[in-house]
């Protein structure tokens, strides 16, 4: 009796396994196919209100990570090709000793953008806190936003659940090692929590704070002399 109980339960808790590893990969797909029709190549992606480059690891000594360089360099390409008139750069600058934007921010204007052009979002701690924050802080409609692929889906899903009008530019200029399998599992994960995060609950950020209006002048974000 004891032994047949034990293997009832075995027997479903393995059902339940099943049942949530087939919800978790039904829900990365959605999130995938949802973001993937909005991904267009940058000759023909639409004009936006602003390019919105989303942050990524920048070193220590202050040097940007390569994920991070070729984001902000297809950026840099859309905004060239006058694709949008201003450019957000969103991430983490929630300590003092670990600043995303004013790294982004710096090297667009060695790239020879106008400061006020360029936008600092500091409170960009999620994907879904940059979007938000784009929407009701900077006061976006329209939207280009460019990360790598495996994250632009995610980001799209996002911002289409937000009511912005997102599309979305590749910044995969090169093979990168920390694309392993841990991160693609780290992505899995990230979507399905995303999913519950933009569609259901939308909490509002960590920050929000007074409107900056991307129309307006970009060194209002500064916090730098």
């Amino acid at each position: 009796m004891k032994k047949s109980f034990k293997n009832k339960v075995r027997l479903i808790g393995c059902l339940i396994i099943v049942v949530l590893l087939g919800y978790a990969l039904a829900v990365n797909q959605y999130v995938q196919e949802a973001g993937d029709k909005y991904i267009r190549e940058p000759e023909s992606v639409p004009e936006g209100d602003a390019i919105l480059v989303l942050g990524a690891r920048v070193y220590a000594d202050g040097n940007l990570s390569l994920m991070l360089k070729d984001r902000l360099t297809t950026g840099y390409e859309l905004y060239q090709e006058e694709k949008a008139p201003k450019i957000i750069v969103s991430g983490d600058h929630g300590r003092k000793e670990y600043d995303e934007v004013n790294a982004m921010k710096d090297f667009l204007k060695e790239k020879g953008v106008p400061s006020e052009n360029i936008f600092m979002d500091h409170a960009g701690f999620s994907t879904y806190e940059s979007l938000y924050r784009a929407r009701d802080i900077f006061q976006v409609k329209k939207v280009i936003i460019v990360t790598q692929d495996f994250h632009l889906k995610r980001a799209l899903f996002i911002a289409r659940e937000l009511g912005l009008e997102a599309y979305g530019v590749t910044a995969d200029k090169h093979i990168y090692h920390s694309a392993t399998l841990k991160s693609e599992l780290r992505e899995v994960l990230a979507r399905n929590k995303d999913f519950l995060t933009a569609k259901i609950f939308k909490p509002l950020p960590k920050y929000l704070g007074e409107v900056i209006p991307v129309t307006g002048d970009g060194r209002v974000t500064d916090d730098k002399e």
